[in-house]
């Protein structure tokens, strides 16, 4: 099945209000060791930033590698306004419209994270940063070599327009990482200081330093809100090519880019021409992929998987496909039921429609076995909880006991195994049961509620292969009673529809950074993002105790505390069930043309493959592709 739904990607600023770098100095000491001013190179979030002042280049580059050739792909994740099947306009940075995904490779930050470690951020566009004795203020030393694709070098009146304009106008991931930065100050052509308000953590304050900057002059006669496809110049390594809209785009790497031989660029971006491909329709991005028109395809679908990479390259050799180890970061794949419909409030409800899913009967008929049930949004990292609470975790929900539902503070939830049947009876009976608490009732072959209102589901999708995945989960609904329906419809209806939150029922997949912070959690899970157009609070969250916990990662001090806090909220969250974990896998599959050379061993963070991998010309010439 896809899985590809929604992911939010941790490059660069593809992590911004999902995940957090937090603070340190040079290696070998804490931040706080350092006296008040002095300039570093790089921060983290718990220890010690792993490349020392001076550095050559990250571990995962390969700066032997040749330049040049193309990479041409469907992506495997976006971010912020981006869809991976249109694109209707080159600006990214605002909520309306449709960007094509990978236009983040023209930007660059202050700071930029690494692919090998968690929490760690490293100087950019800023050749040092210096923090205040009392962490409220960043300075920054601009590169002075640090230029735009107009050839414009970046200046500090650039930083502050940027800070600026995204908090008060930009999408909602960038105004919410922004919303404690009271004040940007150009202090003169080359130092800009970045002031917090105080209210801030320390991870909240650093997730802010990675965000793009764009040349204030060429907003001057323009509104920053404005579509189209006039490309907003940026100073990194790539810049738009050929496109037609909704089709296709290429980036082209520039000669002239400024950072080229900087150390964290240093065996990146190897090829010359990325071009992204754009299908609204999976299987015929597939058969472009068998023909050659797109070289590298990550697959989400089993069937797929299972039974269509048996094609005459893939056994001439000429294709390869491989399984890839994930990253040690959390993520997700869930339904959220809308709880501003009232059908979806009680916590009840939302347990009976779990219940509704076979996993066992779908993994074994439908995904060939490839998949594994999940059991939290924060899968595949230290903070899934276990067991019942630890003294330390119920250090933190003892006082949130009265907003709780009481199973928390008992063994935490897991997914329900079901006889494989397709329609296990005694899983349907408990359903019925939960309904029946939740007010209601059977009349006739409908179930409705005091009023007589009838309860009605539709889950709104937007790719076919989920109505053929969970076609047997909505007919366990309608013998509920449940009037429950699927509604497939195109890419553009799909994404209004979930900005504003017009659905009863959706699907979402989601990555998160290794270190999360408290405004990334709270744009999945806080009320504040509750209304907020554009948020990832799809279900609708809202209670005083998840808000809490959410305030507690933001005061981790260490990063065992931060893992007490995620587990904490994670036992909550299964209880209360907001959103509905569904199916998870262990990590890429993969194919691609045998036309490519990488390292074997991947960094554990990230996996840009059109930024690792690099053109191979006796490979292509071998494989027919030269």
């Amino acid at each position: 099945m896809t899985e590809s739904f929604r992911i939010l990607s941790r490059r660069d600023f593809g992590k911004l209000a999902l995940a957090g770098a937090a603070l340190a100095s040079a290696p070998g000491r804490l931040f706080a060791a350092s006296p008040p001013g002095t300039k570093l190179h790089g921060l983290s979030a718990f220890g010690d930033v792993k490349y020392p002042t001076g550095y050559e280049r990250f571990d995962y580059a390969s700066p032997e590698a040749p330049e040049g050739g193309r990479f041409v792909f469907t992506v495997p994740n976006w971010v912020l306004n981006q869809a991976p099947d249109t694109f209707d306009t080159f600006n990214t940075f605002i909520l309306q419209g449709n960007a094509p995904p990978r236009i983040e490779l023209l930007y660059d930050g202050l700071m930029l994270s690494t692919l090998d470690e968690p929490d760690a951020i490293y100087c950019h566009l800023a050749e040092s940063v210096s923090v205040s004795p009392d962490g409220n203020t960043f300075r920054f030393e601009l590169r002075p070599e640090a230029r735009f694709s107009t050839g414009a070098p970046v200046l500090a009146g650039d930083v502050a327009f940027s800070y600026r304009t995204m908090k008060a106008e930009g999408h909602p991931s960038l105004a919410i990482t922004l919303a404690e930065v009271a004040e940007v100050t150009a202090e003169g052509e080359r130092t800009v200081a970045i002031r917090f308000t105080g209210r801030q953590t320390l991870p909240t304050a650093l997730q802010a330093l990675s965000i793009p900057i764009v040349p204030e002059s060429f907003f001057k006669d323009r509104p920053f809100t404005e579509g189209g496809f006039t490309e907003i110049p940026g100073s990194g390594p790539y810049k738009v090519g050929r496109y037609i809209a909704g089709r296709f785009i290429e980036y082209e790497k520039r000669s002239d880019h400024w950072a080229r031989d900087m150390p964290f660029s240093r065996g990146l971006d190897h090829f010359q021409t990325i071009r992204v491909e754009f299908f609204r329709d999976r299987q015929a991005a597939l058969e472009a992929f068998k023909k050659g028109d797109s070289t590298f395809r990550e697959e989400f679908t089993t069937r797929a998987w299972a039974t269509e990479y048996d094609f005459p390259a893939l056994r001439a050799g000429r294709v390869k496909k491989a399984q890839i180890a994930g990253e040690k970061w959390p993520r997700f794949q869930c339904w959220a039921l809308n709880q501003r419909r009232q059908q979806f409030a009680d916590a009840r409800v939302r347990r009976a429609i779990n219940l509704c899913f076979d996993f066992e009967w779908t993994n074994a008929n439908l995904l060939y076995g490839l998949r594994v049930h999940s059991q939290s949004p924060f899968e595949n990292s230290d903070f899934v909880a276990t067991g019942a609470p630890s003294p330390e975790e119920l250090a933190l929900l003892e006082p949130l006991r009265a907003d709780l539902p009481a199973e928390v503070f008992g063994e935490v939830w897991r997914q329900p195994v079901s006889d494989g049947s397709g329609t296990d009876r005694r899983l349907l009976r408990e359903a019925s049961t939960l309904l029946q608490a939740a007010g209601w009732t059977r009349k006739g072959s409908q179930l409705v509620d005091a009023k007589g209102t009838v309860f009605r589901l539709e889950f709104l999708i937007n790719d076919p292969e989920q109505a053929r995945v969970y076609g047997k989960m909505i007919e366990n609904m309608k013998l509920l009673g449940i009037d429950a329906s699927m509604r497939l419809v195109d890419a553009a209806q799909y994404q209004d529809r979930q900005n504003r939150f017009d659905f009863d029922m959706i699907l979402g997949a989601f990555s998160f950074n290794g270190t999360p912070t408290r405004e990334g959690m709270g744009l999945f899970f806080g009320s504040a993002a509750r209304e907020r157009n554009g948020s990832y609070n799809y279900p609708g969250t809202a209670s005083p105790a998840v808000d809490a916990l959410i305030d507690k990662i933001g005061e981790a001090k260490s990063r065992a505390d931060l893992v007490t806090a995620m587990r904490a909220l994670d036992r909550v969250l299964r209880w209360r069930l907001d959103w509905l974990p569904n199916i998870g896998s262990p990590g890429h599959n993969i194919a691609w043309w045998d036309m490519f050379g990488f390292r074997d061993e991947k960094p554990d963070y990230g996996f840009p493959v059109e930024r690792l991998w690099w053109y191979d010309e006796s490979k292509a010439k071998a494989a027919g592709r030269a």
